[in-house]
């Protein structure tokens, strides 16, 4: 493996809902996760997080096994119902005592704690009164930030406000797969300008409280049209803007990209500024690149999503394109020059079919394979010249992965659900090795 520069940040990531468990727990209220969940048919295997990891009683476990791999930095979400259970009015002191003890516990174990805002579970109050497409909600939203970061800005090392707002703007609210279930298809849109509007008011917050770096967290995939004809190669521009741009454009400055569903109407005077409030990190989350080709005729869509072939398959059925990740970041640097911030890879990874031998081992050399293309390809491109400073794997734990359920694995760690016990598998010794050297 090639030398890293000093300081390259190494770590792992989670998310509250997906781990924490003790959803009703020290007066946390229900999040749209929640109610989707119980809505038959949502989850493939009718499953839901209210005990996930059991995270929330076994933190300390999960911080020995963070010490144990030797990362640098913990990327995990808060829950804003465990913090305010309507997503309104005063924290609940229970829910910042949990992790009070969490950053506490990273500190002492020598981790930096990386704190993620949102990560989806918007309490079910704010969905019943509109959710995102309620521009209230992004008021609400700094005012979550603020709270959150009077008792932790003084330990948290780096903040990320949003994780992925287009995945939760697409699958939950433009095709309704995730929660809360919205099928708006473009009209969607005002979900994305009230997220980016929570951003910059979020990011306000943050700098009167915490000298901490401030950051947000984007989905990105390089877009391969299916084919060289004038429409495939439109079709991909469409949705390499939709995917892309949409998040990031405004973000740096440049306004809202001409991408399908941009309606200008829900953008008022300032709100641009607010977006563009300088950030300190941009964090990209990298799975795979998107196959692009033209749509059919009536199709609602002016792209259709298809495989791309010729690549090595996840159990998500997703390719694996180590190559994508170094494609995509000398985008982001040609495209954004000079506006481009640090770059840290918030979250690389994959999922298996893992389970235990006879010895109760789990041996994961697939995923080992995956996790040592991407990060040689981190490597390629910072000789290239983009300024990436961290890579994060997805995930600690095997968790519960949202419509999935418990179906999916992307751990270093192997999660025996009914037990609760945690294996390391061959990919953590793998990970341990390579942070060690």
């Amino acid at each position: 493996m090639p030398d890293f520069p000093a300081g390259f940040r190494w770590g792992v990531s989670t998310s509250a809902y997906q781990i924490e468990g003790a959803t009703t727990v020290d007066g946390r209220g229900p999040s749209i996760w929640d109610t989707f969940a119980r809505e038959p048919g949502r989850i493939v295997d009718g499953t839901t997080g209210d005990e996930a990891c059991d995270h929330h009683h076994r933190y300390a476990e999960d911080t020995a096994l963070l010490a144990g791999l030797g990362v640098s930095a913990y990327r995990f979400s808060i829950s804003w119902p465990r913090i305010q259970p309507t997503g309104a009015g005063p924290a609940l002191t229970a829910g910042l005592d949990f992790y009070d003890r969490l950053v506490d516990g990273l500190l002492a174990a020598g981790v930096d704690p990386v704190a993620t805002l949102f990560h989806w579970d918007l309490p079910q109050a704010l969905e019943d009164a509109g959710g995102w497409l309620n521009r209230d909600t992004a008021a609400r939203f700094a005012e979550y930030a603020d709270v959150t970061a009077a008792r932790l800005g003084d330990r948290v090392k780096l903040w990320i406000t949003l994780n992925e707002p287009f995945i939760h703007m697409s699958l939950g609210h433009g095709m309704g797969v995730h929660a809360p279930g919205r099928v708006l298809l473009f009209d969607a849109f005002p979900v994305a300008h009230h997220q980016l509007l929570g951003h910059g008011l979020a990011v306000a917050a943050l700098r009167a409280r915490t000298a901490s770096p401030v950051a947000i967290a984007n989905n990105y995939s390089p877009v391969r049209p299916a084919g060289d004809g004038d429409a495939d190669r439109a079709a991909a521009a469409a949705y390499d803007a939709l995917h892309n741009r949409l998040f990031t454009d405004p973000l740096l400055g440049l306004g809202y990209p001409d991408a399908p569903g941009v309606d200008p109407t829900v953008v008022r005077d300032g709100d641009l500024d607010v977006i563009a409030a300088p950030i300190d990190v941009l964090g990209v989350n990298y799975y795979n690149p998107t196959g692009i080709r033209a749509p059919e005729e009536g199709s609602p869509l002016p792209f259709e999503i298809v495989p791309l072939d010729g690549y090595p398959r996840t159990a998500f059925d997703w390719p694996v394109a180590p190559d994508g990740l170094r494609e995509l970041l000398l985008q982001l640097r040609d495209r954004y020059g000079d506006a481009l911030p640090e770059i840290q890879v918030t979250e690389s990874g994959c999922a298996y079919d893992d389970a235990p031998d006879a010895q109760g081992r789990v041996n994961d050399p697939e995923r080992i394979a995956y996790l040592d293309g991407h990060v040689r390809a981190v490597h390629e491109a910072i000789g290239a010249g983009v300024p990436v400073t961290g890579y994060f794997v997805w995930s600690l734990l095997d968790n519960w992965e949202w419509a999935e359920g418990f179906t999916k694995r992307f751990g270093l760690v192997h999660v025996d659900y009914p037990t609760q016990r945690r294996t390391p598998k061959s990919s953590y010794a793998w990970f341990r090795d390579l942070v060690r050297r």
